[in-house]
Order: C-alpha cells, then sequence, then structure tokens
C-alpha cells in the first residue's frame, strides 16, 4: 500500500511518539474485548427470568445508544472542549491525519492504537453507564437496569469492532467481507477531510444520521479492491 506522502510522513511521527516497543495490538483488541464481554456476562448472569416488557427494553437502550454515539462523534470528537478536549485531539487531529480518505487501512496491528479506543475507556464508560442503569432500576426493575448496562456495553463492543474492520486491510478476510461493505463506505466517506465534520458520525449503523438528515453518499466514497488498486 503505497501512502499520500503527509500520511506516512505523520504515521511515521506518531508511532515514534505514541507507540512504546512493548505495545501490543492484538492485546490491546483482546482486553478490550474480553473486558466488555466480562461486563456483558456479569448482567446476563445477575439478570432473573426477565419478562417480555423487560426484554422489548432492548431495542430502546440500542437507539440510545446509537443516538450517544452520534452525538459524541458529531460533537465533541469534531469539536474542541474544555472539558473533553483530549477526545478531539485524538480523534480529529490525530486519527483523522493517521487515516485519511485515500489511506484508510491498517499496515500492522501495532496501528490499532489509533483505531480502538485505550483500555482505560472501559473504566470511563462504566463509570458512565453503570449510574444510569441503577438509576433505571431503581425506578423499574434490576433487570431492566442490567439489560441497560449489557446493551451498552454490547454496543460498545460493536463499535470497537466494526470500527476495527473498517480499518483493516482490503487483502484481509475481514477488510474485503461483502458484509460489511457498504457500512465501510459509510465510514469511508467522513474520512473525507472536507466532509468529516458534516456527514457520517455514525460507525455501527447510520440510524442517527439517517434521523438527523446528515447520511450522505458520495462517488469518492468507494472501495478499491486490491486488484483495482494494482491491476496487472
Amino acid at each position: 500500500m503505497e501512502l499520500p506522502p503527509k500520511v506516512a510522513e505523520f504515521r511515521a511521527r506518531h508511532r515514534g511518539r505514541n507507540i512504546g516497543p512493548r505495545y501490543s495490538g492484538w492485546l490491546h483488541f483482546a482486553t478490550t474485548t474480553v473486558g466488555a464481554a466480562t461486563v456483558i456476562g456479569f448482567c446476563a448472569w445477575r439478570i432473573d427470568r426477565p419478562s417480555v416488557l423487560e426484554l422489548a427494553m432492548i431495542p430502546v437502550f440500542f437507539l440510545f445508544a446509537n443516538l450517544v454515539e452520534y452525538f459524541g462523534h458529531r460533537g465533541p470528537m469534531h469539536h474542541r472542549s474544555r472539558l473533553l478536549g483530549i477526545l478531539f485531539e485524538r480523534h480529529s487531529q490525530q486519527h483523522h491525519r493517521f487515516f485519511t480518505h485515500d489511506a484508510m487501512e491498517t499496515e500492522s496491528a501495532r496501528d490499532f492504537q489509533m483505531v480502538l479506543f485505550p483500555p482505560i475507556m472501559l473504566g470511563f464508560f462504566l463509570g458512565g453507564v453503570a449510574p444510569i442503569g441503577y438509576a433505571i432500576a431503581a425506578v423499574s426493575t434490576a433487570n431492566v437496569g442490567y439489560l441497560f448496562v449489557a446493551t451498552g456495553f454490547s454496543y460498545f463492543l460493536l463499535y470497537e469492532w466494526m470500527h476495527w474492520a473498517y480499518h483493516r486491510p482490503l487483502a484481509s478476510r475481514i477488510g474485503g467481507s461483502r458484509l460489511i461493505a457498504r457500512l465501510r463506505r459509510h465510514h469511508l466517506q467522513h474520512h473525507d477531510i472536507e466532509q468529516m465534520t458534516v456527514v457520517n458520525f455514525n460507525i455501527t449503523f447510520p440510524i442517527a444520521d439517517w434521523l438527523f438528515g446528515t447520511s450522505a453518499r458520495d462517488s469518492r466514497a468507494t472501495v478499491v479492491s486490491p486488484a483495482e488498486r494494482h491491476p496487472s
């Protein structure tokens, strides 16, 4: 994969400054997966014979998570704020310069550092989701509270997995999968520097993008296969 000179320069500089020699991308991926799965498993263990009405809250919580994803991405990730400036720095100033519209693929597992949230985010996420789950349990049932937390962490894990898949090489089994091809195109357009602050803020499913009129397709947002990129 031949990178644009500015992207190649930024990646080399970022790796030297921010990715230590002991960093393991696959360990990072496993930590995120196991950590989130542990919370989901604990909640599932605590849920006791849920009613149909309680289970009916899962799609409601899923939609809520989709809205949080949308507004978190559209807001602090792309607009600097005093309290959440670190999100803007990592996402707009680093992620979008490491991966551009014409350079979306990771070159090695060490580049996972620029795709996945830092593992510490699991703790921050739990600190935000658990109190809401407790409040929901207080006004409804314990099952509904645990379902909220389980759905929230399931969505977080889905976000991480899908975002990771979008940045895998197209020559890989995951990166070239037809299953995620359409969603990858949606994310690809968001990485166009001219459009990243106005369209395609959902990473998982563009539900909120559709609701708020920010879902867009562009002729430039196409996935180029390895054969097309290097014709014989």
